[in-house]
């Protein structure tokens, strides 16, 4: 696309390990570590059609006060999830048209579906229209919404913010990103269900910037899956859609549920050319943006947009689990004597450092400190970054209803990701939920990063 502002143009690794004696009362030794990329594991189980549909009042409705119950505002609801299972045209513009506009639009252009930019540091409209009243509205006229955040560009990229070219930091900058798309669509009364679409401009791609946006992006889809929405991405075909599409088997990242494609080739399809193979993403999972920086005139209105073909289905989302993210600098969260070092030099940690020590044969525990919300079933994942020099029988101690439960883990492989290391039934409440423990007949420095806890 042109310059004009807002709119866009489509357009382990083997450690070298050392140690470094730093000088402390307990002569403790500190590591280091330098390479590697992080990669996320997760699974995506997308198939059962939703038809969940919410009429909503164009207005805010208040409930009436009592004496004990002050009077609280009532957000409306979009109809139904957005995009929703919809085919056909839709257009995007920098801001959120006007009532009237969308009103003259509605009857007369062949329009059913429109972009709007509900979030991110990137936005550089002006948003007057855009509230929670204009989205039911639209939804309640029969438009489709597509929401999308323009945040964190791509490090290699000119446009900013932009991400960190550090895939761990990036990925946790996906899940901040998540966060704030999805407290922006609950807020404008867009609910879940819906797919939410992260604008990563055109960027030139090179293994190191492929490897951040890619991690951005499961940070990004994971999160959305929290919070109980579908997660979509738009960018360039040259670029971000490539990148994504040559990564689609790959179980290092988490696979996005939809693509936006930016492919300006004049064809109201969805079609990818070189840039996506046909059976990628092809169950309804794409928009074609196939014009852009075009004025047209509809009811007497005018408007310059960018012209999409969509074709498009709500999937089931899995179910909003409860889960937490532990990490060894979390407040509150961890702890651990003083004989656990302080790390921040492997590119596979999760967060900004992680916690070290030497084997004993005694109970020296760093302890992951967590609130249940109930006595259930959990699944219990571990981060730790991965080196030669690391311990092969890392002892990870899950305090369950009926005792604690030893699990030992290489730390040497399958570094920077989520590694599951089992089920188990833990009792509700606040206490020290999973441990690392010192006391192991393998050898290397053990290490205590994070941990995730799941219910299942």
């Amino acid at each position: 696309m042109s310059s004009a502002p807002g709119r866009r143009r489509p357009s382990i690794a083997t450690h070298r390990f050392m140690v470094e004696i730093f000088r402390t009362a307990s002569s403790q030794a500190r590591i280091s570590s330098d390479g590697g990329d992080v990669r996320v594991t997760a699974g995506w189980l997308a198939s059962l059609t939703v038809a969940a549909v919410i009429v909503a009042p164009a207005e805010p409705i208040a409930v009436a006060a009592t004496p004990t119950q002050a009077s609280t505002a009532v957000t409306p609801l979009a109809t139904g999830p957005q995009p929703g299972t919809f085919t056909g045209r839709g257009f995007d513009t920098c801001a959120a048209p006007s009532q009237t506009t969308m009103n003259a639009w509605r009857t007369s252009s062949p329009y059913g579906a429109v972009g709007i930019y509900i979030s991110g540091a990137s936005r550089s409209c002006s948003q007057p229209n855009l509230t929670a009243s204009w989205v039911a509205n639209q939804t309640s006229n029969g438009w489709r919404l597509i929401p999308i955040e323009l945040g964190y560009q791509a490090p290699c990229g000119t446009r900013t913010p932009k991400m960190s070219a550090d895939p761990t930091t990036a990925r946790s900058q996906g899940f901040s990103a998540a966060n704030s798309a999805a407290n922006a669509a609950q807020a404008l009364g867009i609910g879940a269900a819906s797919t939410l679409y992260n604008d990563i401009e055109q960027y030139p791609s090179n293994a190191s910037c492929r490897a951040a946006v890619l991690s951005f992006l499961s940070g990004w889809t994971e999160q959305l899956h929290v919070r109980g929405y579908l997660a979509g991405m738009y960018s360039s075909g040259s670029s971000g859609i490539k990148d994504v599409c040559e990564a689609y088997d790959n179980p290092s990242y988490t696979r996005l549920d939809q693509i936006w494609i930016a492919w300006w080739n004049g064809v109201a399809d969805t079609d990818a050319g070189s840039y996506c193979a046909d059976a990628h993403y092809a169950d309804q999972q794409r928009i074609h943006q196939y014009a852009g920086e075009v004025t047209e005139t509809w009811g007497g209105v005018t408007m310059k947009i960018d012209r999409n073909y969509l074709d498009v289905r709500v999937t089931q989302t899995p179910p909003q689990q409860w889960t937490t993210t532990i990490d060894n600098s979390t407040s509150g969260g961890f702890t651990a004597s003083t004989e656990w070092g302080t790390s921040a030099y492997s590119g596979q940690r999760f967060g900004t450092d992680y916690r070290f020590t030497s084997p004993v044969s005694s109970s020296d525990v760093a302890w992951f400190r967590s609130t249940i919300p109930a006595t259930g079933s959990y699944e219990i994942s571990v981060w730790y970054p991965a080196d030669a020099g690391y311990n092969n029988q890392t002892p990870y101690l899950v305090e369950t209803t009926t005792g604690s439960r030893s699990v030992f883990v290489n730390q040497r492989i399958n570094g920077g990701r989520w590694v599951s290391i089992g089920v188990f039934t833990l009792a509700a409440g606040t206490g020290n939920k999973v441990g690392v423990s010192r006391w192991t007949s393998g050898t290397g420095l053990v290490v205590a990063d994070a941990v995730r806890i799941t219910r299942v």
